[in-house]
């Protein structure tokens, strides 16, 4: 047998148990969803080069898969003029299509295109595969499931409150209890920021602040200072990281530490402490005001959440925000939007470590009948005719082969029982159900057989 390894790293495969671990997942998601008046959409899973490139920030524009146009097409160009141009113009030139990088932006494309059929405020959930050409790692992939709730047509905080109740409603059911929600506000970032004279964009700004989680704040603090940005500003930023500010005292907190009249900043604290008012009835998340939470997605204007669960170390496992006027990239101006995302392949692998999965969720069967002969194979399927009808899951063994085999099958799909019909069983028109975890058996009717199971 080849060892050739014909698997994509970050595209994995995924086994009949982890299906159904997601399918849970998933059901609780949808279901919580649906409950606070979401409904479904789908997208397809290409969109146009031009509707995702440009939208996620530099960093995010390279992790974008895009796709070869069809046909002949570099028959067309000029190969040494092609050679003399940067990856972005030669990506531009080959490629017209590009994979779904994540929902939010097909959401906005969606809503702009359906508009006069859409009632608004509109809410929408969607479970979809999206693809980023990451490095793979522990809860990073290359393909991945991303479960999303958003509302696009209000600037209502009202919102926000009903997607944190989400979040917690979600995280409780699935039985994660550390779970953390930090939060900022953009218009705070974008409010410093503007007050730097800096000579690199807002956008680049919130990507290495964005690092301090992973790289610690010398990474922020170096950068402003590569940059000549002024000490006085590079004290306030340190100020700003070591402090703790709690919701409580942001206001006083705040004030004391960035001393800027800032209209944006404001602005940005108002609704930090306005959403905390509309708060109640959390039972599992924690929050917590963060200031290096930046969120490095540009589309980001207003409140920004990220997740995480402090009893398995892994990153962020939900994260989302508030976006103004994401529709005008395709011609209309819906209003604002607000949504969350949960990190499914994170989330799956916290309640992995943790032992949190139903016992229930495993793949075997309630029963397998052994094949002792066609005749007794006939007898059999009808058995099994009226053990599914009752949703007992069972299944004929194929072959007539030897039972050592059958039964050593039996194991390896971790079923419950086996039922054998053979001769004596012909006449009597019972089973002799065997055990597989005791090695007992007994003889049992077809009505009394359904019953045990059902109740088993």
């Amino acid at each position: 047998m080849s060892s050739k390894n014909f698997s994509l790293s970050g595209m994995p495969d995924l086994s009949s148990l982890e299906v159904k671990r997601r399918e849970y997942v998933f059901s609780i998601v949808k279901n919580i969803f649906e409950k606070y008046g979401f409904f479904p959409l789908e997208t397809p899973a290409i969109e146009k080069r031009e509707t995702l490139m440009g939208n996620y920030g530099s960093e995010g524009d390279k992790l974008v898969y895009q796709v070869l146009k069809s046909g002949d097409f570099f028959s067309k160009q000029d190969k040494k003029e092609l050679l003399k141009s940067d990856y972005k113009t030669i990506s531009s030139i080959i490629s017209d299509k590009a994979l779904r990088y994540d929902l939010t932006i097909p959401f906005a494309r969606y809503v702009s295109k359906n508009q006069s059929d859409i009632t608004f405020p509109f809410k929408r959930y969607q479970i979809q595969k999206v693809w980023r050409a990451d490095r793979p790692q522990k809860g990073r992939l290359r393909e991945f499931t991303q479960c999303d709730a958003d509302i696009i047509g209000s600037d209502s905080l009202w919102l926000e409150s009903d997607l944190l109740k989400i979040y917690d409603e979600v995280f409780r059911k699935l039985g994660l209890k550390d779970v953390v929600l930090k939060l900022n506000n953009r218009k705070i970032l974008e409010g410093l920021y503007s007050n730097l004279s800096a000579n690199f964009s807002f956008s680049e700004f919130c990507i290495v602040l964005d690092k301090i989680e992973k790289k610690g704040k010398d990474v922020f603090l170096d950068f402003l200072k590569e940059n000549d940005i002024s000490r006085e500003n590079i004290l306030m930023f340190e100020s700003l990281l070591i402090n703790s500010i709690s919701i409580d005292n942001l206001n006083p907190d705040f004030s004391s530490i960035v001393n800027i009249k800032n209209e944006l900043i404001e602005e940005g604290k108002k609704e930090v402490v306005d959403l905390f008012s509309k708060i109640n009835r959390l039972e599992t998340l924690k929050i917590e005001f963060d200031f290096s939470l930046a969120r490095g997605l540009d589309y980001y204007t207003g409140m920004i959440f990220e997740i995480q669960c402090n009893d398995i170390d892994i990153g962020s496992i939900g994260g989302g925000g508030r976006y103004a006027n994401l529709t005008t990239l395709f011609g209309n101006n819906i209003g604002s939007g607000v949504g969350i995302s949960f990190g499914v392949e994170r989330i799956l692998i916290c309640l992995d470590e943790l032992n949190l999965f139903p016992k229930d969720l495993d793949c075997s069967l309630d029963l397998l009948f052994v094949n002792l002969g066609e005749e007794e194979a006939f007898l059999c399927q009808d058995y099994i005719d009226e053990l599914r009808v009752s949703g007992i899951k069972c299944e004929l063994f194929p072959d007539q082969v030897k039972l050592k085999k059958q039964m050593s099958y039996a194991n390896k799909r971790g079923v419950k029982y086996t039922a054998l019909v053979g001769e004596k069983e012909l006449k009597s028109k019972k089973i002799t159900l065997r055990n597989m975890i005791d090695g007992s058996q007994e003889s049992i009717t077809l009505k009394d057989l359904i019953n045990r199971l059902k109740n088993d």
